[in-house]
């Protein structure tokens, strides 16, 4: 079908998508002002029938949110940093330089993202339970609780990400071989190209990369919910805003939680308005869909 002669085709698709994304989101906002009791009553309201800020008041007093976001912040930040170091560098390894196995590894890298990541969170969690010489382990692990008392647990996972890799090298591959040739040949080793010729080239996918990682980071629950478990003080926003939920009488809580998950999702769309520019244009060079 020619886009031309049925453009208002086009713009149904956009508008429906459009507000197949907001009204969920502006759903959210208007649960948090509803009253108890208000909320997944039929029929359903959309708009509260007053606007109750005690909401927001009562999520923050149910809520050590200075620790929630604390630990939120360091570990979406740990998560976030390694991954567009590792990305990068991993990217131009496998984009630019030549060296035996480089498609073996970059198979390697690709058969990573076939495996969703609770896949292996069990042996992760064994793993940092027997860290040597943390937590109170000896030398082969045993005697105490290794890293999963450390806020160290939330981010080990989640440091190198194959789609990252990938992502970086199908873009650093456009880079010109000649440029960094000429590099080369005035004196600049390879980290040098790295950091001044090809790290500033890459700037729209590192910001696509760097939102991309920011949110699925800053959103995990499984993992966080794991590791608090062996020690609450390493408790994340996503698992505390699940413990408002009250099981017994959820439609009296819920307008409570919508409250909570409003505040957790502020920096991310903060944050997603402040780059947004970028991140299109990284989306468009990439050819990420």
């Amino acid at each position: 079908m020619n886009r031309r002669r049925f453009p208002w085709l086009s713009y149904l698709l956009v508008a429906t998508g459009a507000v197949l994304t907001v009204v969920p989101f502006l759903d959210m906002v208007m649960t948090s002002f509803k009253g108890p009791g208000e909320a997944g009553t039929l029929p359903y309201r959309f708009l509260p029938r007053a606007f109750d800020p005690s909401n927001y008041r009562a999520a923050v007093d149910q809520l050590d949110l200075p620790l929630l976001f604390r630990n939120s912040v360091v570990a979406t930040a740990l998560i976030t940093g390694s991954v567009l170091l590792t990305s990068s560098l991993a990217g131009y390894a496998l984009a630019k330089l030549r060296f035996p196995g480089r498609d073996f590894v970059f198979r390697l890298v690709l058969s990573t993202m076939m495996f969703p990541p609770f896949l292996f969170f069990v042996p992760h969690f064994l793993i940092l339970v027997h860290w040597p010489l943390a937590g109170g382990n000896d030398l082969l692990g045993r005697g105490g609780a290794g890293l999963t008392v450390s806020i160290v647990a939330l981010a080990m996972p989640f440091l190198v990400n194959g789609f990252g890799i990938f992502l970086t090298r199908q873009f650093m591959i456009a880079i010109p071989d000649e440029v960094l040739e000429a590099a080369r040949i005035d004196g600049a080793g390879e980290f040098a190209v790295w950091w001044r010729i090809v790290v500033p080239q890459t700037k729209p996918v590192v910001v696509t990369l760097g939102l991309l990682t920011f949110v699925d980071a800053w959103n995990e629950y499984i993992w966080a919910l794991l590791v608090s478990t062996a020690d609450p003080d390493v408790m994340t926003l996503p698992v505390g805003i699940q413990l408002l939920q009250d099981h017994v009488d959820p439609t009296r809580t819920m307008p409570v939680v919508m409250a909570g998950l409003v505040l957790s999702v502020l920096p991310v769309l903060i944050l997603f308005l402040l780059l947004q520019k970028h991140y299109i244009r990284g989306v468009m060079l990439s050819g990420l869909k």
